[in-house]
């Protein structure tokens, strides 16, 4: 069993703040392994029958297991998943408990009003740098194109047939518990042409057709995986200036694998890069940061910023990915820094091993590698962003 050394950390330090802590993150992304990783642990699969009884009266089960660590995996099969949490916040502050369970609970309202202020959230995203070397320090181009799922990133070939039992099983174990959809096809083309097209600007008319849905519809899709983690919809930082793009969002398939896999790409090309490395450093800071406050910045000339983040009001981080510090432009941070001259400019790439500050035209740009970025946004957690 691989031990993700920085997430066990994590969930260690979550539990420090409350007693109950909820995992969340996509189908596959190996809760259940995490949690059983954990020392000292008692282990419950609420898939089983058997479990479910045991928890059918939830005061006595946890009397039965007071002042232990619980997991208590695959929550969202018990009837009342939010009741035992509940009352194990409230009344059995000494048992710490791990909660493990579909994305599409974490969607829910009334989990979230039940839980409000009793539980610690932790988003388990695809694998991150700090991964790498607990799964056997396999590079990174592998990394981009098996995608951060564990199981498929620790097949040697590519694992194409189970990149479409996952989308398959989304859609009748995730989708279908919560959200009320009925055409199968037309989600799942639209979930495919997604992440075909990710990272790009969204327009919700040119998926309509193909789709055979109407704007509506994919505006609803869209919601629906977002709300599922599949999907990261960055919106526009902005304070409506007449030269800025103010509502049209750039959209982000959740996993590199799941990128390639629907673009066709069965083994990395250069120019393939720099578009997985900008995903890898969006993952990187979702895990990170455990907030969504990303935001990116174009203005209607074409100039554009990957990434934004909101330090305060006046102040804002602007960060540039790049494959190779050498393919850096400095026009897009020069144009985003003239109505928005507050902040530092930071140029993450690949091949930066130690930092470095260059100026450009009195624009002061820092290169920074990936482990120097993640430093520098969890030192600074962004403020609401615009």
């Amino acid at each position: 069993m691989v031990e993700r050394k920085s997430w066990i950390d994590r969930l260690e330090q979550a539990w420090k703040r409350r007693s109950v802590v909820w995992l969340s993150g996509v189908r596959r992304a190996g809760k259940t392994v995490l949690s059983q990783s954990l020392r000292d642990i008692e282990y419950f699969d609420c898939e089983l029958p058997r479990v479910r009884r045991m928890i059918e009266d939830p005061e006595a089960f946890l009397k039965d297991n007071r002042g232990r660590r619980i997991v208590l995996d695959e929550i969202h099969r018990l009837e009342r998943p939010s009741e035992i949490l509940k009352i194990a916040a409230d009344h059995f502050p000494n048992t710490k408990i791990l909660a493990t369970g579909s994305s599409t609970l974490g969607a829910s309202a009334k989990f979230r009003d039940t839980l409000a202020g009793r539980k610690e959230e932790l988003w388990l995203t695809p694998m991150t740098t700090a991964d790498l070397e607990d799964f056997g320090g396999k590079n990174l181009q592998h990394r981009l194109l098996h995608g951060g799922l564990p199981a498929f990133f620790l097949e040697k070939q590519l694992p194409e047939k189970d990149f479409q039992e996952w989308m398959d099983a989304y859609w009748a174990k995730d989708i279908q518990e919560l959200f009320r959809l009925e055409r199968r096809q037309s989600f799942q083309k639209f979930a495919e042409l997604l992440m075909a097209q990710s990272g790009g600007i969204f327009e919700a008319t040119k998926f309509a057709r193909p789709c055979e849905v109407s704007r509506t519809t994919i505006a609803n899709y869209l919601a629906v995986l977002e709300a599922t983690y599949i999907a990261h919809v960055i919106r526009p930082y902005s304070t409506h200036r007449p030269t800025e793009i103010i509502s049209a969002p750039k959209v982000y398939g959740f996993d590199t694998g799941f990128v390639c896999y629907h673009r066709g790409w069965h083994e990395l090309r250069s120019e393939d890069l720099g578009l997985l490395w900008e995903h890898l450093v969006l993952n990187e800071m979702h895990a990170h940061m455990q907030s969504r406050e990303i935001r990116y910045w174009r203005d209607k000339r074409g100039h554009e910023v990957d990434f934004i983040l909101a330090q305060t009001k006046q102040s804002s981080l602007a960060i540039e990915c790049k494959w190779s510090a050498s393919d850096f432009d400095a026009g897009n941070l020069q144009a985003f820094r003239k109505p928005y001259p507050d902040g530092d400019n930071l140029v993450v790439a690949n091949d930066v091993e130690r930092s470095f500050t260059r100026s450009y035209g009195g624009l002061s740009v820092r290169f920074v590698s990936l482990a120097d970025l993640i430093a520098e946004v969890t030192r600074k957690p962004p403020a609401r962003a615009k």
